[in-house]
């Protein structure tokens, strides 16, 4: 039985199959013949066999093969959307992800010294949302979003993921069903491994119509949730089943994680962006640690020089208040609840501050940065999942006399097209 939630797909266009030879690999993760013609699953190189029409077609066959070309790990890969590079060789793919950064900052004119990337390892993800829909005989599909669908792929492994999620995939699937019982309702479930445990978060149960879930429901999740032992399950926020808080380590503190909180999504890619981090700011004698989440730069910063930390996420700022009493020894940290968008740390109040750090989200942090930009402050780094505004708000701080001296790329989302990055600016 097909889910009510999934949307109607478009007609596709059809046409004859062609011959084609790939140049490149374009922004998604797709091979790029010219044309263009994007054909997913291919490597500069090939020459394929692609069938359907228009710009974006499907891989038929592969005529001659790229020396780069190996054996994708996982089963479920070219069905599920969750991973679109695992046919290619390791080193070829990091060196692809440089390049298309080194290509991304060139458009603002910026050239800078690029280090070697940090790579994510296999089975090493922390956190993933897994989508739940209606199975057969009231079961639920968990899993990814399938290429180019609204559908969801039922997973049975995943390679990219901690191994605790993977085995605990079972009964994440049970505890999905009873969040089903909504025509509208498409749950998310975002799931985070702590020290105590999974800590899962729901998102998407219809609300509006159905009042979202009865009481026979919440009583099922809960259940399901003690019989498996997670450590927590809320939903939108609100604890559903509370067994235990769930902790995370960062840095030298202990923080009691928030429902729905950020986190970087693996603890090793973490660790190599606060160490390179920390590395820059050494001598520093004031930090201001901007969208500073839970904490990720602020405690490591804070081993350094006293910190300034400020976040739009409350409950983000006061697990980091909280978690300062389990780091003896900091220099100080001063928190503070701002959303840095609407109200930006002005260039004023950046006086007493010779270094500042700022994380923001995809779409950058191009009003802070502004005011970065006409403060005083000497050092400024920059952590990144978006290269394409990072190089915006980059251009932003060279205009005002900064200099991006080098960029440390890190492959935090293995398989994917996304690159992350930690720079840093001198004036």
């Amino acid at each position: 039985m097909r889910s009510s939630n999934r949307r109607p797909e478009p007609p596709k266009p059809s046409g004859p199959p062609v011959e084609v030879v790939i140049e490149t690999i374009g922004g998604e993760g797709d091979g790029v013949a010219p044309g263009p013609i994007y054909v997913p699953f291919t490597l500069p190189g090939e020459t394929v066999r692609a069938t359907g029409g228009g710009e974006r077609r499907e891989l038929d066959a592969v005529l001659v093969a790229s020396p780069d070309r190996v054996t994708p790990p996982c089963p479920h890969f070219g069905v599920c959307g969750g991973c679109a590079l695992q046919h290619w060789d390791h080193r070829a793919y990091l060196d692809w992800k440089v390049d298309r950064l080194r290509k991304t900052l060139a458009l603002q004119r910026i050239e800078t010294e690029l280090l070697a990337p940090f790579a994510a390892p296999p089975a090493s993800r922390r956190r993933v949302a897994l989508h739940a829909r209606p199975g057969s005989r009231g079961q639920a599909r968990l899993g990814y979003k399938g290429r180019k669908s609204w559908d969801v792929i039922d997973i049975s492994v995943c390679p990219i993921a901690d191994p605790k999620i993977e085995a605990a995939l079972p009964a994440l699937r049970r505890l999905a069903a009873p969040l089903l019982q909504h025509p509208k309702s498409a749950p998310t479930l975002h799931v985070t491994v702590t020290s105590e445990g999974l800590d899962i978060e729901i998102t998407g149960v219809e609300r509006k119509s159905g009042g979202g879930l009865s009481a026979d429901a919440r009583m099922q999740l809960g259940q399901i949730a003690s019989e498996v032992d997670f450590a927590r399950v809320t939903m939108d926020g609100e604890v559903q089943y509370g067994a235990r808080q769930p902790l995370v380590r960062v840095g030298p503190a202990i923080v009691a994680l928030p429902a729905g909180a950020f986190l970087q999504a693996v603890p090793a890619a973490e660790a190599a962006m606060a160490a390179f981090a920390v590395a820059q700011a050494d001598g520093a004698e004031r930090i201001a640690d901007l969208y500073c989440g839970v904490g990720t730069f602020t405690f490591r910063l804070a081993q350094i020089a006293p910190v300034y930390a400020a976040d739009g996420h409350a409950p983000a700022i006061r697990a980091l208040s909280s978690a300062i009493a389990t780091a003896p020894g900091l220099k100080g940290i001063t928190a503070e609840t701002r959303d840095l968008a609407r109200r930006p740390v002005l260039a004023v109040e950046f006086k007493k501050i010779d270094t500042v750090l700022f994380d923001p989200p995809r779409a950058g942090a191009l009003e802070q940065t502004a005011e970065i930009a006409a403060s005083s402050v000497s050092k400024v780094i920059g952590v990144s999942c978006n290269p394409a505004t990072f190089a915006r708000d980059a251009r932003v701080l060279i205009d005002a006399g900064f200099s991006l001296d080098r960029v440390l790329p890190v492959d935090q989302f293995l398989w994917s097209p996304h690159v992350e990055l930690v720079g840093v600016f001198t004036r």
